[in-house]
């Protein structure tokens, strides 16, 4: 019996020991020079990211070493890429332009955008936030759009919506100041809210994967990561600086720091430092 007590015992602390979350851990800073990002999409080379203080748009590697800058934009902002299309929210211009090879084209909507500052693509829907109107547009088949979403602090309601990411089922808001995500389904239906108990101060960007949601608390100087089910999982502040997106690339999390133009890489280990 003693010994069957002392393997039942070791096989616990085993299984204990297996079943320890994983972190997120920081493992390299890399400088963008010269580049305030804002918004960041990955490329089988690189990134993409929106310049929105020098109006451009900037290509690198995965070095951060830029490869090429498109210009004459105005104030671009959270970015979306299917296939070969880059499709950029120009805040300043009150349009969605969308860039493919050497060409240039603008969204067409049946209706006005006020300062539209995310976008998302997910096979063919496509969802924006529109900041000033406090709505998002959604179209399910890319081409007819619905609205939804007004003014206000209950649920439902946004305040200066400022990033959007559609999922299989779902349609997630970064409700900036209103410092929490929101959460609807495609008829544009409240679910839940997510955030509100971490006294966020600008939820700036958001960012969904299979098993997590990454927001970007832009004042406080860190990105919170949850469940999907809405539960507090970390606190990533380390050389984290005004954060305004973030992606996951190659089983890597990138973070980029619109304050000193730093891209932060962590990656998931038994023993994070990060709090």
């Amino acid at each position: 019996m003693k010994y069957i007590l002392v393997l039942l015992s070791a096989v616990s602390i085993i299984s204990c020991q297996k079943e320890q979350p994983q972190k997120w851990q920081h493992t390299q800073t890399i400088n963008l020079e010269g580049v305030n990002p804002i918004g960041l999409v990955a490329t089988e080379d690189g990134f993409w990211f929106s310049d929105g203080d020098h109006n451009r748009l900037v290509h690198t590697n995965t070095k951060g070493e830029i490869i090429t800058t498109l210009d004459s934009f105005e104030r671009p902002m959270h970015l979306a890429i299917s296939k070969d299309r880059l499709y950029v929210p120009e805040y300043g211009r009150d349009t969605i332009s969308i860039i493919y090879g050497d060409m240039k084209e603008v969204l067409k909507l049946n209706d006005s955008l006020d300062a539209p500052a995310g976008i998302s693509v997910y096979n063919k829907e496509i969802a924006i936030a529109d900041f000033y109107s406090n709505r998002i547009f959604y179209a399910e088949d890319g081409e007819k759009f619905i609205n939804f979403g007004s003014e206000g602090r209950h649920e439902g309601e946004l305040y200066y919506p400022t990033d959007v990411q559609i999922t299989k089922d779902k349609i997630y808001v970064a409700d900036a100041y209103n410092h929490r995500v929101q959460v609807f389904d495609k008829q544009g239906t409240f679910l839940k809210m997510i955030g509100v108990e971490q006294n966020m101060n600008a939820a700036t960007g958001l960012f969904v994967s299979e098993t997590e949601l990454f927001v970007t608390d832009f004042e406080n100087d860190r990105v919170l990561v949850f469940d999907l089910d809405g539960n507090l999982k970390q606190e990533l502040s380390e050389h984290i600086e005004k954060p305004t997106d973030m992606i996951i690339k190659d089983s890597k999390l990138y973070i980029v720091n619109y304050r000193n133009g730093h891209m932060n890489v962590f990656q998931l280990g038994e023993n994070g430092n990060s709090k």
